[in-house]
């Protein structure tokens, strides 16, 4: 999708340089990516300490499941 962005300049190459990333476009797609990625993280927190999970009734073998290649 093509649009137009008044973006700070310096905010962008400053973005660009830690991200080591050659284009503007690039830059922004990452800063959504991570954006959307945090967001995620921050709505799984709400969960924290309220999933009661019963590894017994699960069965998982985890030494069966690491030697699986």
């Amino acid at each position: 999708m093509r649009t137009t962005l008044d973006l700070p300049e310096n905010l962008l190459n400053e973005a660009m340089k830690l991200t080591h990333t050659e284009t503007m476009t690039a830059v922004i797609v990452k800063a959504l990516e991570e954006l959307v990625r945090k967001s995620k993280i921050k709505d799984l927190k709400k969960y924290k300490g309220k999933i009661d999970l019963d590894i017994d009734l699960l069965d998982i073998d985890l030494n069966e499941i690491r030697d699986r290649h």
